[in-house]
C-alpha cells in the first residue's frame, strides 16, 4: 500500500512538472490570471485564490477581520489573522490557523496571528501559498468546489497545533456560536453560527467536516478566551477546538475542511464526493485545468502581456463571487420561511442535480455586464442562476434580487432580476419552467412585489414607491419623512422600473400576453416623467409633484442610487432614441454626452481610484463614474446618435485610465459587486455591448474598440449552433483606436452593432482600424441600433 502511494505521488509530481514546463514554454489564459489586481482595495468577498468557479469554498488569509470593507486579504497588510474557508456575499466561515508553541488561540487572532511577506507568497488561480513568520510554517491552500484542501510544513516542534476560532467576528458578521467534535484522532466535525447582518436577517449555520492525513496526538478546546478541559467536543458561544502533535524539521501535515450550509454528514458527502484522495499536487493541477477550460472560451491574441494579464483576470472575477449554497447531491438549505427547511434539488435521469443553488450579490446593474457575458460565453451558467431564482420563488413566494445563505435580502431596489432572466429568455436559454418564470417576474412588478421593497426592507413592502408609480408615472423623492429601507431614492426608481418594464412586456408579447405587454410598455414611457426640460436633465420631482429645489445634478444620493442626477441622466437603456428626442436631436445628445465625457476624462472617469475615495463628497461631484455600475453604458451610446467615433473612442479612454494594469494599488475603481465591474472590463475589450442588456424582441450587440487583433468567442453547442465567433481588428494599436470599415462574414457591414443570432450562428467580424475618425462608417440614421421610440 505504501509504496502504490510513493508510485502516485511520483507519478504525481512528474505530472506537476510537466505542466509548469508547458506552462514556461507556452502561457495558457490560466497563467495570466493575477488575483493581486486591486487587492489593496479589497472587500470582504473581493479577492480569490484558492476556488473554483463560483465555488462554494473560497480558501483565502485574512487579513483584516470584523469588518465588511476592510476585511479578509489586503494586500497593504503584513500580517495573516486566519485561513477562512468562505468569503462571499454576507457569507463567512471556517477560520483555521496553524501554529507552533505554546498555545495562544483563545486570545483571539490579533495574538495568534502572524507576520508574513510578498516575497514568499505565491498566488494563482486555486493555489496559494504563504509563509507565517511567527511560526516558520510554510502554508498551501487550493481546493475543490466545496473542499478547502490545506497542506502546512512544519518545523520541528513539540508543540505544533491547527485551530479552529469560532470566537472571531469574519467578514460581515459575528460568529454567534460554534460547536466542535472529535469523531477520531484524524477527523473533527462542527458547526458555525452566523450571527444576523443588517442585509442578511437570519442566522446562517456552517456545517464542515475536517479530516487531517495524520493522527494528531491532543484535541482540546476554549470558551471566551480561556482554555478549557473538553471531553471530545465543545459547544457554546466564543469558542473554539485545536488539534496538537509533535513534528520534524520540513514535516508536512495535509488537512481537507469539506463544508455544508445542510449538515455534517452532507459535508462529509461533499468531501468524499470531491476529494477521496490525498495528493495536493494533483489537485492543484485539476484546479488549474478547471480554471483554463472556464477562462480558454475567450482567446484572445495581441496586445501586451500585461494587457493579456489584466484581461483573463477580470474575466475571472467574472465567474466569482456568487457562491454555489448546495451540496453535491441537491440538498441545500432554505431560509425564506420562518424556519429553516432542507430541501432538494430536482435530480436528472443520472441521480444528479440538475442545477445548483446559488448566492448573490443584487443584478443591479448586471444588464450592462453578465447579461451579455454570461448569455454569450457561458449560457448554461445562466440557466443554472435561473433556476435558482425559480426555486426560491418556489420556496418562498418571491425571486430574489440577491440571495444570501438561502435568506432573502432585498438588496438594492426594483426588480433587477427581470432584464436578465428576460434577455436569456429572448436569446433562446429556457431551460426551466418559462411560465412560472414569467409569473414570479410579473408579481415582482406589482404591489408585494420587489418594485414594492427598498433595499433591504425586511419587514414592510413601503419603500420601493411601487404605488405611487403606477398612480404618477413616476416614484417622489422624498417619498416620506420614514426610511423604510436603505436606497429609497426615487427617482433612480423611476428609471429602473421604467426599464424592466420595458424589459418584461418583451416577454409578455413572445408568449402572447397582449394585454401585458401594451400595460408594461406604456409603463415603459416613465422615465418622461422626470424629465426636467428646464434643466434639459432628469430631477426629482417632490409629492406634491413640483420639481425638487435647489437643482444640484451633482448631488450624491438624493433621489439618486449610488450616483446622480448628471449620471442618471442617461439611463434610458430600452429607449435611447425617446432620450434623444427629450435632449433635442442627435446633435444636442451627442454634444451634452460628450461633454460630459470630457468633464470626468479630469478624473479618470470615476470617483477615486478605490471605494475610500469614492466615500468622500469632494469626489461624488463628478458627470460619469466608471467604478459603480449607474452608467457603465454611457461610452457606447453615441452608437445610438449617430457618432460611433466617440464610442470608439471614449471606450479606449475608459479602458486605459480604468480597467488596465495589473497592480495591487488599483483596478476597479470603486466597487467590483462580484465580478459586475470584471465583467463590464471584458465586453469592453473585446469591443462588444448591449445598451438594453439584450432585451429587444430580437437582441443584439454595439460595437467598439477591442484592445486585441483577434477575439475568438468559442460558444456552448448545447446552446448555440456556431462552433464559434471571431472579431479581428487589423492594424490596431493603441492610437488606431476608429473603425475605418467592417465586414461581417465576408460582406460589407456599415452598422454599429449586429445580432445576436448572427454572433452564435458563428462567423468572423472584420475591423479595420485607423489613426483618424471615419465619421461617415456606422453613423447614418438607417444605422443607428433600435430602441422602443425607433421608427
Amino acid at each position: 500500500m505504501k509504496t502504490s502511494t510513493t508510485k502516485l505521488s511520483l507519478q504525481t509530481f512528474f505530472v506537476f512538472l510537466f505542466s509548469v514546463l508547458s506552462i514556461n514554454a507556452q502561457k495558457a489564459p490560466v497563467d495570466y490570471v493575477n488575483p493581486w489586481v486591486d487587492s489593496a482595495n479589497s472587500r470582504w468577498f473581493f479577492f480569490n485564490s484558492a476556488s473554483r468557479p463560483f465555488g462554494m469554498v473560497n480558501l483565502s488569509p485574512d487579513n483584516g477581520v470584523n469588518a465588511d470593507w476592510g476585511a479578509g486579504y489586503r494586500y497593504n497588510s503584513d500580517s495573516i489573522k486566519c485561513f477562512s474557508h468562505i468569503h462571499g456575499w454576507q457569507l463567512s466561515g471556517v477560520p483555521v490557523m496553524p501554529t507552533v508553541g505554546d498555545f495562544n488561540g483563545h486570545l483571539g487572532s490579533n495574538v495568534y496571528g502572524s507576520k508574513f511577506s510578498h516575497s514568499n507568497e505565491i498566488v494563482k488561480a486555486g493555489y496559494h501559498k504563504v509563509v507565517l513568520d511567527a511560526y516558520a510554517i510554510k502554508a498551501e491552500l487550493t481546493s475543490t468546489t466545496r473542499v478547502g484542501f490545506h497542506k502546512y510544513t512544519f518545523p520541528k516542534s513539540d508543540k505544533s497545533h491547527i485551530l479552529f476560532d469560532f470566537a472571531t467576528f469574519l467578514g460581515p458578521s459575528d460568529t454567534q456560536k460554534g460547536f466542535v467534535k472529535k469523531v477520531s484522532n484524524t477527523e473533527i466535525e462542527g458547526y458555525a453560527i452566523m450571527a444576523p447582518t443588517i442585509r442578511r436577517p437570519k442566522t446562517l449555520t456552517v456545517f464542515f467536516v475536517a479530516q487531517f492525513d495524520k493522527p494528531f496526538d491532543a484535541f482540546k478546546g476554549w470558551s471566551k478566551g480561556k482554555l478549557e478541559d473538553v471531553d471530545g467536543q465543545i459547544e457554546g458561544e466564543k469558542i473554539g477546538a485545536y488539534v496538537s502533535f509533535k513534528t520534524q524539521a520540513g514535516e508536512v501535515r495535509k488537512m481537507k475542511v469539506a463544508i455544508s450550509y445542510v449538515s455534517e454528514e452532507q459535508a462529509r458527502i461533499n468531501l468524499k464526493s470531491e476529494l477521496s484522495h490525498w495528493d495536493f499536487e494533483k489537485c492543484v493541477i485539476d484546479s488549474r485545468t478547471d480554471w483554463n477550460n472556464w477562462l480558454s472560451r475567450i482567446q484572445v491574441e495581441g496586445g501586451t502581456e500585461i494587457e493579456k494579464g489584466r484581461f483573463y483576470t477580470d474575466l475571472w472575477h467574472a465567474l466569482q463571487g456568487r457562491r454555489i449554497i448546495s451540496d453535491v447531491n441537491g440538498k441545500y438549505s432554505d431560509m425564506t420561511g420562518a424556519e429553516r427547511q432542507i430541501r432538494q434539488i430536482p435530480l436528472d435521469a443520472n441521480g444528479k442535480p440538475k442545477f445548483t443553488h446559488h448566492n448573490f450579490d443584487a443584478m443591479w446593474g448586471a444588464q450592462w455586464s453578465l447579461n451579455t457575458l454570461w448569455h454569450l460565453v457561458y449560457p448554461e451558467v445562466t440557466e443554472s442562476f435561473i433556476n435558482s431564482m425559480l426555486l426560491m420563488y418556489n420556496d418562498g413566494g418571491l425571486i430574489p434580487r440577491g440571495p444570501a445563505g438561502g435568506n432573502y435580502t432585498f438588496v438594492m431596489t426594483g426588480a433587477s432580476s427581470t432584464p436578465f432572466i428576460v434577455s436569456a429568455y429572448l436569446k433562446g436559454i429556457r431551460g426551466y419552467d418559462i411560465n412560472k418564470a414569467y409569473e414570479g417576474l410579473r408579481k415582482n412588478h406589482f404591489p408585494g412585489g420587489l418594485m414594492s421593497k427598498a433595499g433591504y426592507e425586511h419587514n414592510t413592502f413601503k419603500g420601493g414607491g411601487i404605488e405611487y408609480y403606477l398612480e404618477r408615472g413616476y416614484v417622489p423623492h422624498p417619498m416620506s419623512n420614514i426610511r423604510y429601507g436603505f436606497h429609497q431614492d426615487g427617482s433612480t426608481q423611476t428609471l429602473e422600473y421604467a426599464y424592466q418594464d420595458y424589459t418584461l412586456a418583451q416577454m409578455a408579447k413572445d408568449l402572447g400576453k397582449s394585454s401585458d405587454y401594451e400595460l408594461f410598455m406604456k409603463r415603459a414611457e416613465n422615465y418622461k416623467n422626470i424629465w426636467n426640460p428646464e434643466i434639459g436633465w432628469m430631477w426629482n420631482r417632490t409629492l406634491d409633484g413640483k420639481w425638487a429645489e435647489p437643482v444640484d445634478i451633482l448631488r450624491y444620493d438624493n433621489g439618486w442610487e449610488e450616483g446622480n442626477a448628471a449620471q442618471y441622466t442617461w439611463f434610458v437603456p430600452h429607449d435611447m432614441q425617446g432620450l434623444i428626442n427629450l435632449v433635442g436631436g442627435k446633435e444636442a445628445f451627442t454634444q451634452k454626452l460628450n461633454s460630459s465625457f470630457e468633464k470626468a476624462q479630469k478624473h479618470d472617469f470615476v470617483s477615486g481610484k478605490s471605494h475610500d475615495k469614492e466615500t468622500l463628497e469632494e469626489f461624488r461631484r463628478v458627470y460619469i463614474n466608471y467604478g459603480n455600475q449607474p452608467c457603465m453604458q454611457t461610452a457606447f451610446l453615441f452608437n445610438f446618435s449617430g457618432a460611433p467615433w466617440l464610442t470608439q473612442y471614449w471606450t479606449r479612454q475608459v479602458i486605459e485610465k480604468v480597467y488596465s494594469g495589473i497592480s495591487p494599488e488599483y483596478g476597479y475603481s470603486g466597487d467590483e459587486d462580484q465580478g459586475l465591474m470584471g465583467s463590464l472590463s471584458v465586453l469592453l475589450k473585446t469591443g462588444i455591448f448591449s445598451t438594453n442588456g439584450g432585451t429587444t424582441p430580437k437582441p443584439f450587440y454595439e460595437i467598439s474598440s477591442p484592445i486585441f487583433n483577434k477575439i475568438t468567442f468559442k460558444l456552448n453547442p448545447k446552446y448555440y449552433k456556431g462552433k464559434q465567433f471571431v472579431i479581428e481588428a487589423k492594424n490596431n494599436s493603441n492610437k488606431n483606436v476608429y473603425i475605418q470599415s467592417a465586414q461581417l462574414n465576408g460582406q460589407p457591414h456599415e452598422k454599429p452593432w449586429l445580432w445576436h443570432e448572427t454572433l452564435v450562428n458563428g462567423g468572423k467580424l472584420l475591423l479595420n482600424m485607423g489613426a483618424n475618425p471615419n465619421k461617415n462608417w456606422g453613423s447614418a440614421e438607417k444605422d443607428s441600433p433600435q430602441s422602443m421610440s425607433s421608427k
